[in-house]
């Protein structure tokens, strides 16, 4: 079977968008190919480059497969009539292309008809592809696109070639007004202009030699050129950066990297923003020493086989020394002005055109920041409020500075490492100096899920206080994430605020504090829009599903797990992540098994007399009770609620489940002898009020229906 290859030369596509587009290529590829018939045996990808998107499709059908099916046609009473075939007889027979006489009568429920066994021809694979993929490719979804051409027709970058081939055999597609070959071309300075391709299965090697290698093979040999550069310093190594290490290789066809150096002065200035200028803005690689401390050195991608005369050294050692004098400057001038007199700035500074100023949020996250304080402090907690009030004010003052308008990265970094050379306060001990600054350097941590929470319990509250006031001030507003669109980032802001309760262990219920914060928007606009109702649910479903994705990507628990921990209570992070991890225990006990099956079935004949509206007792009556298994059972719920209660308090949840999954015994034999829906009103309702109580008694730490279990559920 013939291997398929497609790539789309373009003009160079920007580094962060390549990586999204090959996957759904990828998928859009594989898709289309399985509709039709000719699923192929792997689909490739890996092979862009910021100039061309490629695929490969291995062994895949030369045609689609023939189909032969029986079609119907006209009643017999319409088609046949005095036992002649009428004129809608011959019209059926014409378009299945059979004669009348080949015609077949086939029962129906809704009585006789014609019918015809027909064989349709399967398609050939480079007809289909040439009909179908062009609609595939234009699809293609990107953040930013151009016109070119005429209008409607849009793209990410200029399309300037097309190969497509089915083996040997061009496959004619047409996109944007170009027409597919087998001519691709290298890299574009000292590649071969235009490479033919003879057949897929040599692509990669024929650009390999064209100068222009895959994605993988790529960051082989970035990874390689950058260990020997970094060896030829003494004990140095180059600092890893995955993200900078991707978007390099987004960046390059044939790379080479090269060492350069800087001035050791502009070591006197903070390595965050030394760092940051290397990396974000010029996408070098720092080096350290064999201590971690950044040495006067970084490394440098080129797309090209090297730099043997040092012009492109020079070159880049010029521009970064430019950068470097900016920083130097901006941090100087930054320091004639200090932290707490750039307050007054923030009322200057647009937090969002309906929440005011960011001097209006710094005092929101001040009051809201002290209530979370006082929070921490009442559970027992060590905490002190007043490095969190103090680090609440100056936290956005560096939103003023020019070296965080020069360079954005740095906002919140920028604040710490100025509140850390800086008297905030006459009076002010170096330890809660140094403690406010740390605050305000870390609040606007974690970033991600893979970032770091705030290293103290006071940036962790500042960092709370400051997500949830923009998350609170944009629901009121109405301004709620859905889909793709999340123009503030609120579902990162509230990943943040989930991990750093959860890692911090701090004493919040997330309505409670989400309640706190639209508090403190009290009388504006924004707590006009929105009522207190809406709110409330909105936030609630908003957060439950942050919850739902900690539990799943960041903690690693499984689906069900986490559906049946949320089920009970998606309010308390701290309280569900130690649920979960204790129903991850004993979920594949025998025991747990079968009481998680026992309670889907309670829950399904509950769900059916409710529905079925079946009487059911309020409170059960074990007096109105007949049966041995029905009156053991209702006699070992107290005891078992009693102990369930006191391990439940002292959150010790393993022994808690392993309490209730005691009851198996009385539980498999209670749906072994007792029949729940008789037909006396009395006894159904005190049996249905039975698993009522069972299942409200016993789903405070898990709601064990959502389990799924290998085991069958009784049918009886």
């Amino acid at each position: 079977m013939p291997d398929f290859l497609l790539e789309i030369g373009c003009e160079e596509i920007p580094a962060q968008m390549i990586n999204g587009a090959s996957q759904e290529l990828q998928e859009r590829l594989h898709g289309l190919l399985k509709r039709e018939r000719l699923e192929p045996k792997g689909v490739v990808s890996n092979l862009d480059t910021p100039r061309r998107l490629a695929v490969l499709a291995s062994s895949i059908p030369a045609a689609q497969p023939d189909v032969t099916e029986q079609v119907t046609g006209p009643s017999a009473q319409v088609a046949f009539k005095d036992g002649q075939p009428t004129p809608a007889a011959h019209a059926f027979a014409k378009k299945v292309g059979v004669e009348v006489s080949k015609l077949e009568k086939v029962s129906t429920p809704k009585g006789e008809y014609l019918a015809a066994t027909v064989t349709r021809k399967g398609r050939a694979a480079a007809e289909i592809l040439a009909e179908t993929l062009p609609k595939e490719i234009a699809a293609l979804y990107w953040p930013k696109n151009m016109y070119w051409r005429k209008r409607g027709e849009v793209f990410v970058r200029p399309v300037r070639w097309l190969v497509a081939m089915l083996d040997e055999q061009v496959v004619p597609l047409e996109l944007f007004g170009i027409v597919a070959g087998n001519t691709s071309r290298g890299q574009r300075i000292i590649g071969n202009d235009a490479v033919t391709i003879a057949k897929p299965s040599v692509y990669v090697e024929a650009l390999r030699g064209a100068k222009v290698l895959g994605a993988a093979e790529r960051e082989q040999v970035i990874r390689k050129a950058l260990d020997a550069a970094a060896r030829t310093i003494p004990g140095a190594r180059w600092r890893e950066d995955k993200a900078l290490l991707a978007t390099v290789v987004n960046l390059t066809e044939f790379p080479s990297a090269i060492l350069g150096g800087f001035d050791p002065g502009f070591l006197e200035l903070p390595e965050e923003v030394l760092v940051t200028v290397m990396r974000d803005h010029q996408k070098y690689f720092a080096i350290d020493d064999a201590n971690g401390k950044l040495l006067p050195h970084f490394l440098a991608v080129l797309n090209t086989a090297g730099d043997s005369d040092g012009l492109i050294r020079h070159g880049n050692e010029r521009v970064l020394r430019a950068r470097f004098n900016d920083a130097r400057f901006f941090w100087q001038t930054d320091q004639k002005q200090t932290l707490r007199d750039r307050v007054e700035l923030l009322k200057h500074v647009t937090f969002q055109k309906d929440l005011g100023s960011y001097y209006d949020k710094t005092l929101r996250v001040q009051r809201l920041a002290s209530w979370l304080s006082e929070t921490v402090r009442q559970s027992g907690m060590t905490i002190r409020p007043g490095v969190v009030h103090k680090a609440a004010l100056l936290a956005k003052t560096d939103l003023t500075t020019e070296l965080v308008k020069e360079f954005t990265e740095l906002q919140g970094i920028i604040g710490g490492l100025y509140a850390r050379v800086q008297q905030l306060d006459e009076g002010l001990s170096p330890d809660a100096q140094a403690e406010i600054a740390k605050a305000i350097y870390d609040h606007y941590k974690p970033e991600s899920m893979d970032d770091d929470v705030p290293r103290s319990i006071e940036g962790a509250v500042l960092s709370v206080a400051d997500k949830a006031d923009s998350i609170a001030g944009m629901f009121a507003l109405g301004l709620v994430p859905s889909g793709s669109k999340d123009p503030f980032a609120l579902r990162r802001q509230a990943n943040g605020i989930v991990k750093t309760i959860a890692e911090h262990k701090l004493p919040f219920r997330l309505s409670e504090a989400m309640r706190a914060a639209r508090a403190r928007y009290q009388g504006s606009e924004a707590e006009k829009k929105f009522s207190n109702a809406a709110y409330d649910e909105s936030v609630r479903g908003f957060f439950r599903e942050r919850l739902e994705f900690y539990l799943k990507d960041a903690r690693g628990y499984a689906y069900d797990v986490v559906n049946a921990v949320l089920a009970v209570d998606c309010d308390d992070v701290m309280d569900a992540v130690a649920r979960a991890e204790e129903v991850s225990k004993v979920r594949g006990s025998a025991d747990f098994e079968s009481i998680s099956i026992a309670f889907k079935r309670m829950k399904n004949i509950l769900r059916q007399a409710d529905e079925n509206k079946r009487l059911m007792s309020a409170i059960l009556d074990t007096a109105v009770l007949r049966e041995e298994a029905e009156k053991e059972l209702a006699a070992s719920i107290a005891p078992a609620v009693a102990a369930v209660e006191k391990l439940r308090a002292d959150r010790k949840y393993e022994a808690a489940l392993l309490e209730i999954a005691k009851l198996r015994p009385a539980v498999d034999k209670f749906f072994d002898k007792v029949m729940v829906m008789v037909e006396d009103d009395q006894l159904r309702a005190n049996r249905l009020a039975l698993l009522q109580k069972l299942v409200k008694e016993f789903s405070t730490i898990a709601d064990f229906s959502e389990i799924v279990t290998e085991g069958k559920e009784s049918k009886k």
